[in-house]
């Protein structure tokens, strides 16, 4: 191992900063992180930025020399820096890799969270992020917003049938009509999201809370069950599943009132103060359910919520009023496969034959560490599982990347859609719905959440994506890549 100037003997990063910085209780954690750093560079193998555009600034040891550089300096971030942590997926795969135990994730959200206080960004960057933080984390104008997308949609696939469609060279156009590049980088980021819209508006679901699912037979459990904010408008289904696989098996479900957003969405935009005002509530809502009738746990189906849920002790942890009750939120959440682990689930009803492939979700696997429980939990249900190869690899989903970036957010997704033909499975299983929606455009295969083939297998209806599986399809059916 080739050591660096900023390393001591023994290969660890040395840190310069002063009493007064270290006074912060952010900084001086910030600098635990980068001291236990040894400059080994294994993140390099399996960081996907890094993977596919080979700079070394664009892998998590050259951002924690960014962000070294950064704050021990005390400065605001600069264009170049913001460009090389905008690019960082929070996909957690170094941290899987790391053998020195570096916590990546809270030194890179402390980075953006100084990043957003420091740095003012283009406009065209400042729209965007505005827009997507004042509408996703809400499902009233999330629901709102999707109907307008999905009718602009609609538009453009009309214009696609035009006559003249793609006889203009676009420097032509571009020509002919001039648009300031700000404008281009909007209407960039705006297809991206038009083309993660649905193919038809999902229904709004009957099983919006807040209420209360009782248990079939005795009661042998109470949750609470994470509500969401892009999930039960994007895929009311998968909450639907989780609430009645859970009700058959004993399982009295809550959807707690007050309930908001997980605060992962803004989180990792850098706007701390909103992700943890969402927090709070989040923390409100379910104190109130722990301190009345109890919970066993907290029940999360959207695995990005889950890593930001199980982290806010740490968020809140030096909150002299939450500190304590978000230490207790977090003990209390499981993901969905974690705690139908703890079940006996018994016998399938009605086994598929279905082959099917199963994509680990980042938030999963390297977030929470959870890596067999879906899988053993799909084969007991009785379906064939297969790996995909570079199961460490992200999609390029990553909560709102797939819109910011989409350029790399879609090189990562061909790639994973590939690897998902070649297991030539009838389906792919996930945990998480921005995997599923990212994915689902670009391929054939039908994408869905782990949960509801487990509720289908146990008892309760066909996932609707499977209506048109034909089994054993050849690969050439299996795969439509998205331009």
């Amino acid at each position: 191992m080739t050591k660096s100037p900023n390393c001591d003997g023994n290969g660890l990063v040395q840190t310069s900063f002063t009493l007064a910085q270290l006074a912060d209780p952010d900084v001086a954690e910030a600098d635990k992180i980068l001291r236990t750093c040894v400059h080994c560079g294994f993140c390099t193998a399996t960081c996907p930025t890094y993977v596919l555009l080979g700079d070394e600034l664009d892998s998590p040891r050259g951002r924690i020399y960014l962000i070294k550089d950064m704050l021990e300096n005390d400065r605001p971030a600069t264009p170049d820096v913001v460009k090389h942590i905008d690019r960082c997926l929070s996909c957690l795969s170094c941290m899987s890799t790391c053998p020195s135990g570096v916590h990546y994730m809270h030194l890179v959200d402390h980075a953006r969270a100084h990043i957003e206080e420091t740095h003012v960004r283009p406009w065209p960057d400042r729209m965007m992020r505005a827009l997507l933080a004042s509408v996703l984390p809400y499902p009233g104008r999330f629901r709102a917003a999707l109907g307008a997308g999905w009718l602009a949609g609609r538009v453009l696939a009309i214009a696609s049938w035009t006559p003249w469609r793609g006889r203009l060279p676009a420097v032509a156009v571009r020509k002919a009509v001039p648009v300031a590049a700000g404008w281009l980088g909007i209407a960039r980021r705006l297809t991206a999201m038009l083309r993660l819209m649905p193919a038809r508006l999902p229904n709004r679901s009957s099983y919006e809370g807040p209420g209360v699912f009782p248990a079939s037979g005795a009661r042998k459990g109470r949750v609470a069950l994470l509500q969401g904010c892009a999930q039960p408008v994007l895929a009311g289904s998968i909450n639907e599943a989780a609430i009645r696989l859970l009700t058959r098996h004993g399982v009295e479900v809550v959807l707690a009132k007050g309930e908001a957003c997980c605060g992962s969405l803004v989180h990792h935009m850098g706007r701390e103060h909103q992700a943890l005002a969402q927090a709070r509530a989040n923390i409100d809502a379910w104190t109130r359910e722990i301190d009345g009738a109890g919970l066993d746990a907290i029940v999360i189906t959207a695995s990005g919520c889950g890593v930001t849920i199980k982290d806010y002790g740490y968020m809140l942890r030096n909150d002299v009023v939450y500190a304590a009750k978000a230490a207790r939120v977090s003990a209390l959440a499981l993901d969905v496969s974690e705690y139908l682990m703890r079940l006996d689930l018994g016998a399938p009803a009605q086994p598929s034959g279905l082959t099917v492939a199963y994509q680990a979700s980042c938030s999963l696997q390297h977030g929470q560490k959870i890596t067999r429980q879906p899988k053993d939990l799909l084969a007991r249900a009785g379906f064939s599982v297969r790996e995909l190869a570079e199961p460490h690899l992200c999609c390029g989903s990553a909560g709102t990347y797939n819109m910011m970036q989409p350029d790399i957010a879609n090189r990562l997704r061909d790639r994973k859609v590939t690897n998902i033909v070649r297991t030539g499975a009838d389906v792919v299983a996930t945990g998480n719905i921005g995997c599923l929606t990212h994915i689902q455009p670009a391929s054939a295969v039908p994408v869905v959440h782990t949960i509801e083939l487990l509720d289908w297998a146990y008892g309760g209806p066909r996932p609707d994506a499977l209506n048109s599986v034909q089994h054993g399809a050849k690969d050439s059916q299996r795969i439509a890549i998205a331009p």
